[in-house]
């Protein structure tokens, strides 16, 4: 099953918190990329950090859970919000599936 999985963030002192946990966060993501297939920033319009998006294959929204919960950045109290959705890819590069 896919899942994607938003995560907004709090923008008290986020970039500070992003600089000391990012190398951790991104070796995270590569000892997880059989389940993390995506993943990326998200920013507002005026290009200030908000958040970020990982798309997962993973059988169970609980092992979601799990993996969002290990992420390096959890702990840190970065994020105000995450949200786990199930997701069906019917469109990819200009083809219906």
């Amino acid at each position: 099953m896919l899942f994607a999985v938003l995560f907004e963030d709090h923008t008290t002192q986020a970039d500070e918190v992003r600089r000391q946990h990012m190398q951790a966060h991104l070796d995270f993501l590569g000892r997880n990329a059989s389940m993390i297939t995506d993943a990326g920033p998200l920013r507002n319009a005026d290009g200030a950090a908000a958040g970020g998006l990982w798309l997962v294959s993973a059988e169970t929204h609980d092992q979601v859970d799990r993996l969002v919960r290990e992420d390096p950045f959890w702990p840190t109290g970065l994020r105000k919000s995450v949200r786990v959705l199930t997701w069906q890819q019917v469109f990819a590069r200009g083809v219906r599936l």
